[in-house]
């Protein structure tokens, strides 16, 4: 793949900021759109804007029919055994929320297991506390080794006959670490215990097969996969679905209604009260059309050697901290700290280069009292980076070592 053609297709990146052409490393919280999503959105509320499942006019029928394949492009992306376990959410907080709500909270009993680790983003670790909270359920972590990683020693060790669910990041968004899914979930299994992966730093940047992994649910936000905000999905297994009552009612979801009870619709629909986000659907079928083409295989090989490169420039600077595992155990994304200069001043002064990048506690509270910082500063790379924006980062933290004086960060 070529990153610099690539870019090509991305509005977005071609301009100036602060006078300095854009570099933008902040794909962990947010990617950029190429053209063709962009293009799929406006052409659905120009030709195709209805709502779904409704109406029997053209439009209508048109709506659905979009909303639907983007169902069914989510299903062959994720390699699901059918599109009933596609539930369209606002992305992977929604996601997880349900899961926590409308599966742990019906299930668990007192004194029943969560467990989880300290590198899950706040997504995947408040609902589990509220879980616990509202059903007796003890919440268990699996320890981290000193890179940032875990062991599956470790995993089993936590893991027990008495744990119900597993709930983990596949990819951490601060320390990059990759974790082993498929092994942990053949422990969880083994204990029968559910495992719910957070698929949010996993998915747009390498190949996810739901059914090799075998996890019971994955849950990944649009908007960090070239689709737009307020678009993602709950991946469950149809069984776990069935047997869970929805948390939101209305429209949509319902089969019959009465005047004192109501029976709900059939897979995914039960899942999907009110009018959905249409537009985002569909935006998200051409973000995965796009990926394909480009090819997922292509984007993490691309990553992996860009990350290389970025640990190895950004380590040969005097003062810079990087946390987490090595480039091999890592994906695409590189969290750093510059001496003792608060990372907002870091991002601050490199947003005067043009360069973007993210700082603060990347709603991970509980990892940054275990590295024994407040903040730290990220750079996340995409499919569109370069090494030479990688050299501008670099080039620009010595600028900014040169500006906060050397002797403060020695």
């Amino acid at each position: 793949m070529d990153p610099i053609a690539l870019k090509s297709e991305f509005p977005i990146l071609h301009q100036d900021i602060n006078g300095h052409p854009l570099v933008y490393l902040d794909n962990g919280a947010t990617t950029q759109k190429p053209r063709s999503v962009i293009e799929a959105v406006k052409r659905y509320y120009e030709h195709d804007n209805a709502n779904v499942h409704r109406g029997v006019h053209t439009l209508g029928s048109r709506a659905t029919d979009a909303y639907e394949g983007a169902r069914e492009k989510v299903t062959r992306f994720l390699n699901a055994a059918s599109s009933r376990e596609i539930i369209f959410t606002r992305g992977t907080t929604t996601a997880l929320n349900l899961v926590a709500s409308g599966y742990a909270r019906q299930t668990l009993r007192e004194g029943d297991e969560i467990v989880i680790t300290p590198m899950e983003h706040h997504s995947n670790l408040i609902p589990w506390q509220q879980a616990a909270k509202a059903t007796g359920a003890v919440l268990k972590y699996i320890p981290l080794q000193p890179d940032g990683t875990i062991t599956l020693a470790d995993v089993e060790a936590t893991v027990t006959e008495r744990t119900k669910i597993v709930a983990i990041t596949y990819v951490s968004n601060v320390l990059g670490t990759i974790n082993p899914i498929a092994e942990i979930t053949k422990i969880a299994h083994r204990n029968g215990a559910v495992i719910v992966v957070d698929g949010a730093q996993s998915t747009p940047h390498m190949k996810v097969d739901v059914r090799a992994l075998d996890v019971d649910f994955y849950a990944f936000s649009g908007h960090k996969m070239c689709a737009p905000t307020g678009i993602g999905a709950l991946y469950g297994k149809a069984k776990l679905l069935e047997a869970m009552d929805p948390i939101e009612f209305g429209g949509e979801m319902i089969d019959f209604v009465e005047l004192y009870d109501s029976t709900w619709k059939e897979l995914p629909w039960k899942f999907e009260g009110g009018t959905p986000i249409i537009a985002g659907a569909v935006g998200l079928g051409a973000a995965i059309d796009f990926l394909e083409q480009v090819g997922l295989d292509n984007i993490e090989r691309h990553e992996h050697k860009l990350v290389k490169y970025a640990m190895d420039r950004l380590s040969s600077i005097d003062g810079v901290t990087i946390y987490g595992p090595s480039a091999e155990q890592r994906a695409g994304l590189v969290t750093f700290n510059l001496g003792d200069v608060h990372p907002h001043d870091v991002a601050t002064v490199l947003d005067t280069e043009g360069i973007a990048v993210r700082a603060g506690h990347h709603c991970c509270q509980p990892l940054m009292r275990w590295l024994k910082v407040s903040a730290t500063a990220r750079a996340s790379m995409y499919l569109y980076n370069t090494e030479q924006d990688i050299d501008r980062l670099a080039e620009s933290l010595v600028k900014t070592k040169e500006f906060f004086g050397y002797e403060s960060i020695g």
